[in-house]
Order: structure tokens, then C-alpha cells, then sequence
């Protein structure tokens, strides 16, 4: 039986994998400000433009579902709207957050958009205040580019605070997303829910602070 043998680690070996672990480590905790730089928010319409004073902080990329429901709608039925399912991700590789549609403690448990951060927790619960479908700014049968404000904000399990200093959130950069035109014409339809996938970027603002750059 032919034998093998087992040799012991070079130095140059041991140096790449202690290269490799360090890198894995760095890309679990650098802070969000360093995401953000690496992230240019596109031009958007004077409609959504975000409040002066506000900077960019943390930024990601979503893959996930628009999910609708069919419901009556005046004399007729109408597909609606009933939350994302979407997580974020920085460079298509690393997750940096959950998006759904949760209740929001400091209004009551009124249901809205919520992010929660996958490191720390920490979660932000926000409401459209501007949107746009400008065909020079979003694509053909994309969701629209939506201005976001911040209302309602929770420590993660340990205290955890990354998310909680944002104001403001950008939607931009969608694709897909629509409701179907077909499949919810009739009583029978009611109830009937489905799930669109879509992608979008995200983009955090805070205040500008003295010692910011």
C-alpha cells in the first residue's frame, strides 16, 4: 500500500494563511464609514434629493422580493403592496444587513420598512417621504427611487449602535419589482399573494458631525 506522507507547513505557507485569516478578519470589522466611501450615490431627481447637512455613511446592494397581495381596490381589485424581503450586501459579498416589513416600537407598532444591521442588530424603521419613476433616472418596469426619513430606531442585543444614528435612506438603482398586470381581476383573486424579485442600493445618512472629514 502506497504511503503518504504528511509534511510539515512552510514558512511561506503559514505566512498566506495567516495572510488570508487577517484579511477575513478586517473584512468583518471595518467600520461602515469605509463601505461608504467606496459607494457614490448616482444623481437623482430634485424630488428625492436628501436635506442639506446629511452624509453618507454605510451603503448596500439588496437582492430580494417586492411582495404583493391581492385586495379589493375601489370597484375593482388591485395587487398591494405588503413589504420587502431583501438583504444587503457590500461588494455582492459580505451581508451587512436584513429588509422587511416590521412593526415600529416608537410609533405604536405601526408597520414600515425596516433594516437591521447583521453584526450588531441594531435596527432603523423609516417612511417614503419623496419618490421618483423618472424615466432619465429609473429604469424601464423598475420600482421607483424612493427618499426615505428615519422614524423610529433600536439598539441591537448588546447594545450594538451602527445603524441607529441614520436620518435619511436612499432607494436607487432598481430593477424590477412591479407588480404583475395580470392575476388579481377578480373576487376569486383575493388573497392571492406574489413575490417579484428586484434589486436595488441603499445608501444611510447622518448628520454631519465637527469631526467628520
Amino acid at each position: 500500500m502506497k504511503k503518504f506522507t504528511v509534511r510539515p507547513a512552510t514558512t511561506r505557507t503559514l505566512r498566506f494563511a495567516c495572510a488570508t485569516v487577517l484579511a477575513a478578519a478586517l473584512a468583518l470589522t471595518l467600520p461602515e464609514q469605509a463601505y461608504a466611501q467606496r459607494e457614490t450615490p448616482p444623481p437623482v431627481p430634485d424630488l428625492i434629493q436628501v436635506a442639506a447637512g446629511q452624509r453618507l455613511f454605510l451603503a448596500g446592494h439588496a437582492y430580494g422580493t417586492q411582495n404583493y397581495i391581492c385586495l379589493p381596490s375601489g370597484a375593482g381589485f388591485a395587487w398591494t403592496l405588503f413589504g420587502p424581503q431583501a438583504t444587503l450586501f457590500h461588494n455582492d459579498a459580505l451581508q451587512v444587513m436584513t429588509h422587511f416589513l416590521s412593526a415600529n416600537p416608537d410609533e405604536g407598532g405601526t408597520l414600515r420598512a425596516t433594516w437591521q444591521h447583521s453584526v450588531d442588530s441594531s435596527a432603523v424603521w423609516a417612511r417614503a417621504i419623496a419618490m421618483s419613476s423618472d424615466a432619465g433616472f429609473v429604469a424601464p418596469g423598475a420600482i421607483p427611487w424612493l427618499l426615505l426619513e428615519v422614524v423610529g430606531a433600536e439598539g441591537g442585543t448588546r447594545g450594538g449602535r451602527r445603524l441607529t444614528v441614520a436620518n435619511y435612506i436612499h432607494r436607487l438603482n432598481t430593477a424590477g419589482g412591479i407588480a404583475p398586470a395580470t392575476g388579481c381581476s377578480q373576487l376569486a383573486n383575493v388573497g392571492s399573494r406574489i413575490f417579484v424579485p428586484y434589486e436595488a442600493d441603499y445608501f444611510f445618512y447622518r448628520g454631519q458631525h465637527r469631526d467628520d472629514d
